[in-house]
């Protein structure tokens, strides 16, 4: 199974519509959540290339984005790809 982990706060709406969208889906996933650990923003920033908005997504250690990109890639199919190659 692939590892996907997500960069979150709880104050972020979109961090819960792909949590929302991971847990319907019934896929683990490791969350990270930068407000209560904020040495760990600097990490995400620097994984997701500069971004730092949240949520940030990555499966297998691959960036996919945040929660628009999330649901993008389950609206095409490709998010059932990812996770079965």
């Amino acid at each position: 199974m692939k590892t996907i982990e997500i960069y979150t706060s709880p104050l972020c709406g979109f961090c819960h519509m792909a949590k929302r969208l991971l847990d319907k889906k019934g896929l683990g996933y490791t969350e990270i959540d930068v407000l209560r650990a904020p040495e760990k923003r600097e990490e995400m920033t620097a994984r997701a290339e500069g971004r730092r908005t949240v949520p940030q997504i990555f499966i297998d250690g691959v960036g996919v984005g945040g929660c628009d990109e999330l649901h993008a890639l389950e609206s095409s199919g490709r998010l059932d790809e990812m996770l079965a190659a």
